[in-house]
């Protein structure tokens, strides 16, 4: 009688005992520190702080490849698993486009994207290139000698100068593209001026865009950045809306019971002030979307990807 009672409880909570009285496994496809690893940790903390999700999480760090070595070991490992969860973001859509062999996206289960950061376009503070009609004149004029910088190869920095340089007519094969694992590094080498153009996060680069010590020409976003006085994409003709998002997706064969679960439990923390306030620290958007509607996301995102990376000659 107790046993059917406590079942019949957690029944009603939106619970199933067996599929959630334990803790989270959550698949981070990166390395410790980097931003799917805090996204992830992140989240799992406010779920828990808020009281939305009290039993716990185990992470599994797997990086290389993109991502794509930890996504094709969540999937092969976690087959209908309701409590199995995954990191990732913009960058591993496009590094499994771009990885022969790696396993699609219609393997896992979309749950939530959570966050979205703008990028900016950088340019040494002694350039002269001082706006984007600017940039796209010197693409123009010789793709070769605008050495791009930003972070890994197939990721969004790359694909985002990848449709600058398309937008100018330039020959997109041609773009001289150099990703750098740190951002610090790449930030150090624009403003030494080995660099001509830098696309990075747009709140990593205001304090040395404040400080005149690099410039932003143009931030990646439909609006302009509340704090950030610099033109967007759009406002200057060129027709790119686009950034680093990350969210979380769930196990393939995830029960629909589950997934609705996980689904709820993300948006309702994503409107917590805990969260609010973390996203604010670290210059991000809350940028939920849940479920079904994050599905159509991914859908359409690779869709964007393929072509750009298939004329960069990514896809083979």
């Amino acid at each position: 009688m107790i046993k059917k009672t406590l079942l019949a409880a957690a029944t009603l909570a939106g619970m199933t005992v067996g599929a959630w009285a334990e803790p989270a496994k959550v698949m981070v496809p990166a390395g410790a520190g980097g931003g799917y690893d805090t996204t992830g940790r992140l989240a799992m903390k406010v779920l828990d702080s808020a009281g939305i999700f009290k039993d716990g999480a185990v992470f599994t760090n797997k990086p290389g490849a993109g991502g794509t070595l930890g996504m094709g070991e969540f999937i092969r490992n976690n087959k209908g698993d309701n409590n199995a969860l995954m990191a990732m973001g913009v960058i591993l859509v496009g590094s499994q486009i771009v990885t022969k062999g790696s396993l699609p996206f219609s393997e896992v289960t979309p749950i939530a994207r959570l966050t979205f950061e703008f990028s900016g376009i950088g340019v040494p503070a002694s350039s002269n290139i001082k706006t984007m009609k600017d940039l796209q004149a010197a693409l123009k004029a010789n793709i070769g000698a605008v050495p791009f910088g930003g972070g890994s190869a197939g990721g969004v920095d790359h694909i985002m100068a990848g449709l600058i340089a398309r937008s100018s007519g330039a020959e997109v094969p041609r773009l001289n593209y150099i990703p750098f694992a740190s951002g610090a590094e790449a930030v150090t080498q624009l403003a030494g001026g080995k660099l001509q153009v830098l696309i990075q996060g747009a709140s990593e680069m205001k304090q040395l865009h404040d400080a005149g010590r690099i410039r932003l020409i143009a931030v990646s976003s439909e609006q302009r950045i509340p704090g950030i006085d610099v033109p967007t994409l759009k406002e200057q003709g060129v027709d790119i809306v686009m950034g680093n998002w990350r969210g979380i997706v769930g196990a393939n064969g995830m029960s629909a019971e589950a997934t609705k679960t996980w689904v709820e439990r993300f948006e309702k923390m994503s409107q917590t002030k805990e969260w609010q306030e973390e996203l604010k620290k670290q210059g991000l958007e809350n940028a939920f979307l849940g479920g079904a509607a994050f599905g159509k996301f991914l859908n359409d995102e690779h869709a964007r990807m393929l072509p750009i990376l298939t004329d960069m000659g990514l896809v083979k």
